[in-house]
């Protein structure tokens, strides 16, 4: 019987190994250790991968996670103190740990964190994970199957001034990432004037372009922009057409069809919301309740709202200065207090990373409302 047990589990072993194999041959994938210098943003692909957006090494990893065990419906996390839990995780100070992202695995329902520690040069990154049942471990980042492209004409990576402010563009140089159909789409800056750029990216990996610099009607400005890059984004159908709809600082929400976005090429968004000035967008997710389509944006000073999306096709934009708000509709979620973060985990919950008043963060699995 053991024996019996013994040869079940060693075949099981094989299958498992052989699945992670057979997908890092899949996704050309090479074992190693990822020189990230930098981890910002996350986004998961097929078969447990997930793409880091190195801002300071101007590049997007796709790292094998091994995550394949979860059940995404049993997901149910409640923690605080996260970042006590980290410091202890890293044996530093909770303060000298900052969450600059979260992702949830969809076919498990693993969160995962991108994570700094430390600060200035001596910052370092990490990728923290977090089981459905609240438990940290760090991913370990030696010898993983990896494959990692770099962006061409990235930001150079120095301070420099722009009229009374003073910036280091490089920081801005992957703003958002997501993986649509085979590619992964990148937002943030490239190097000269008008730098607001995004790049689609075939993977498996091969070189990237120069991607397309975009221009925006900035409402709250009454004016034309390509100087300040997309905050965050989402890739959405409009009427069977892939579009990415992106929020901007100062709070423009803009709809871009994928085939106005051709490498080397301009391309004009249209405005189809302002959601008022003195905000910086800071995360956002498509969800569908009631036969009906939205999107939640995490914003900086205005709280999450619950923005439709009904008739965003007949939207032709707003092309005037505005005051106030105007566009799609919204409603602020007065239960979502302090959200910094927020990934969708199936289709009626999503996590949340809240800032709490007393400044400490803690996790949470909430309903999309």
């Amino acid at each position: 019987m053991k024996k019996h047990l013994l040869t079940t589990f060693a075949l099981l072993s094989v299958v498992a190994l052989s699945s992670v194999a057979n997908a890092a041959n899949l996704w050309q994938l090479k074992n190693g250790t990822p020189d990230l210098k930098s981890a910002g943003t996350l986004s998961f692909g097929p078969d447990g991968i997930i793409f880091v957006g190195d801002q300071k090494g101007a590049a997007v990893f796709a790292i094998d996670t091994g995550d394949a065990k979860g059940t995404v419906s049993e997901v149910a996390l409640n923690v605080g103190n996260v970042g006590t839990r980290l410091g202890k995780l890293f044996n530093v100070d909770a303060g000298d740990v900052a969450v600059n992202d979260l992702a949830a695995n969809p076919a498990t329902g693993t969160v995962f964190l991108a994570v700094t520690k430390g600060s200035g040069a001596d910052a370092t990154p990490a990728l923290v994970k977090v089981d459905g049942k609240g438990a940290f471990s760090e991913i370990s980042l030696k010898n993983v199957a990896f494959s990692k492209v770099e962006l061409p004409n990235a930001p150079e990576d120095k301070v420099v001034k722009r009229g009374r402010r003073s910036s280091n563009p490089r920081k801005d140089s992957i703003t958002d990432l997501a993986y649509v159909d085979g590619k992964v789409i990148v937002s943030g800056l490239s190097a000269g004037q008008g730098g607001s750029t995004v790049r689609e990216i075939g993977f498996p990996f091969s070189s990237t372009s120069q991607g397309s610099r975009v221009e925006i009607y900035h409402g709250a400005h009454g004016k034309y922009e390509s100087h300040s890059a997309i905050r965050t984004f989402v890739p959405f159908n409009i009427d069977g057409e892939p579009a990415l709809l992106a929020g901007y600082v100062c709070t423009p929400l803009v709809k871009f069809p994928l085939s106005s976005l051709k490498s080397g090429k301009p391309a004009r968004g249209t405005t189809i919301a302002e959601l008022g000035n003195h905000n910086r967008p800071l995360d956002m997710i498509v969800y569908e309740k009631d036969g009906s389509n939205f999107l939640l944006l995490a914003n900086s000073a205005r709280g999450v709202m619950k923005i439709s999306t009904e008739d965003i096709a007949e939207n032709k934009g707003i092309t005037e200065r505005i005051s106030d708000t105007a566009g799609q509709t919204y409603e602020t979620i007065e239960s979502l207090l302090g959200v910094v973060q927020l990934a969708k985990l199936n289709a009626s919950s999503a996590v949340v990373l809240v800032q709490a008043g007393s400044g400490g963060l803690y996790l949470q699995s909430v309903d999309l409302p």
